[in-house]
C-alpha cells in the first residue's frame, strides 16, 4: 500500500510506524498539564500529539433522559453524557497554544474533530490530518465533510462492521480523498488483550486497500508489537503526564516511561522485521566458516578411492560443498592426502 505524507512524515509503505500520542481528557482540565504532556510526549518518543475538538454540546444534549446515561459497563458507568464531556474536552482556546508546543518540540499535531464546526476550526490551524474517533465512524456526513478538505484521514474500528467501514471508506473516496488508514481498535476501556484481535491489520490493509494500525486501549506495549508485525503503520496510545493526575482516561493511558518503553519495542520489532533480502551482511556470510564441507577423515595415498571411510562432511566449511559427495565416492586421489586435509578438486583425478 503507497504511502501518504503528515507534514514531511512519510506514513506507510515501507516506512517506520507513525506513533501518536493521544491526549484525549489527560489534561484534566490544565492547559498547564497539556503544555507539559505534549513535551513529555516528544522525551517518549512519539512522531504526533493528537488532540479532540469537541464540546459537550457538539458531541451530545444536555439531557437527563434514561438514553443519555452510560449504562453499558464502562468505567464511566452512571455519569450522563454531557456531563462526561464536559469534564474531558479540550477548551478550543487552548488550541493555537497546544499546537504552537507541539511545532516548537518538532511533534506533528492534529485532532479529531467530532462536527463540522470543529472541522472549520481546525483548519484555521491549518491541522495536517484528521482522525476519526471510534463512535464517529457512523457519521458519514461528518467523515465526508472531514474527507473533504483534502488532508489525509484516518479511521478507528472500534465499533464498526464491514458495512459501516465501506460506508466510511465511500465517503472519502465520494470526496476525491484517498490518503485513509483505517486502525483496528476494541472500544473497551481498558481493552481485555484477548479482544485485540491483531489478524484484522492486514486484513484491514489488504481488503479495502488502505494503510492500517492500530489504536490500542490494553494495557502494556505487546499489543502494539504485535500490531507492528502484522504490518500496522500507526501506533496510537493515550498518553498521561501520571495516572495520579486523574481523569477519565487515566486508567487505560500510558505514562512517559511506559510510552518509552513501547516506543523501544515498536522500533526494535520494526528492525526484527526487516526486509526480504536473501543476500549475507559480512559478518553472515563469515558465518560460512562455520558451515559444513568435505575433509579426509582417514590418511588416503595417492592413487586410493575415496570412501565413506576416508571422507566426510564435517565443520568447517573450507572444503569442497556437501553436495559434490556423492560424485567424489570412488574417485581416486591425485596426491597423498592427511586426516584433516580439506579435499579439494585438485587433488582429485578427472
Amino acid at each position: 500500500m503507497k504511502a501518504f505524507s503528515i507534514e514531511d512524515r512519510l506514513v506507510g509503505g515501507n516506512y517506520p510506524s507513525f506513533i501518536i500520542a493521544e491526549l484525549s481528557a489527560n489534561h484534566n482540565g490544565s492547559i498547564k498539564n497539556a503544555i507539559d504532556t505534549i513535551r513529555a510526549a516528544k522525551r517518549a518518543g512519539a512522531d504526533c500529539i493528537k488532540f479532540q475538538t469537541f464540546t459537550a454540546d457538539t458531541i451530545t444534549l444536555d439531557s437527563k433522559k434514561e438514553d443519555f446515561k452510560i449504562t453499558q459497563g464502562t468505567l464511566w458507568d452512571g455519569r450522563y453524557l454531557y456531563e462526561l464531556y464536559q469534564e474531558a474536552y479540550t477548551p478550543w482556546e487552548w488550541h493555537e497554544e497546544l499546537f504552537r508546543v507541539a511545532k516548537e518540540e518538532g511533534l506533528i499535531c492534529f485532532s479529531s474533530p467530532f462536527d463540522k464546526t470543529a472541522v472549520d476550526f481546525l483548519e484555521n490551524l491549518n491541522v495536517p490530518a484528521y482522525k476519526i474517533a471510534s463512535f464517529e465512524i457512523t457519521d458519514i456526513p461528518l467523515i465526508e465533510y472531514t474527507a473533504s478538505k483534502g488532508k489525509p484521514i484516518i479511521i478507528s474500528t472500534g465499533i464498526a462492521e464491514q458495512a459501516d467501514i465501506e460506508l466510511a471508506l465511500d465517503a472519502c473516496r465520494r470526496v476525491g480523498n484517498n490518503d485513509i488508514a483505517l486502525l483496528k481498535c476494541t472500544s473497551s476501556y481498558p481493552a481485555p488483550i484477548e479482544e485485540a484481535n491483531m489478524c484484522m491489520i492486514k486484513d484491514l490493509s489488504e481488503r479495502y486497500k488502505v494503510i492500517s494500525g492500530l489504536s490500542d486501549h490494553t494495557m502494556g506495549t505487546t499489543v502494539p508489537i504485535v500490531a507492528t508485525a502484522l504490518g500496522g503503520k500507526i501506533i496510537e496510545k493515550h498518553f498521561i503526564l501520571d495516572r495520579s493526575i486523574g481523569g477519565p482516561d487515566a486508567s487505560f493511558s500510558m505514562n512517559e516511561e511506559e510510552f518509552t518503553a513501547m516506543v523501544k519495542a515498536v522500533r526494535e520489532a520494526e528492525s526484527a522485521i526487516g526486509i526480504v533480502d536473501y543476500s549475507l551482511t559480512e559478518k553472515q556470510a563469515k558465518g560460512k566458516d562455520f558451515s559444513r564441507s568435505l575433509y579426509v577423515v582417514k590418511d588416503i595415498k595417492a592413487g586410493e578411492q575415496i570412501t565413506e571411510e576416508n571422507v566426510r562432511s564435517v565443520r568447517p566449511g573450507f572444503g569442497m560443498h556437501p553436495k559434490y559427495y556423492k560424485e567424489v565416492l570412488g574417485k581416486k586421489v591425485s596426491a597423498d592426502l592427511q586426516k584433516g586435509d580439506s579435499l579439494k578438486w585438485d587433488y582429485i583425478n578427472k
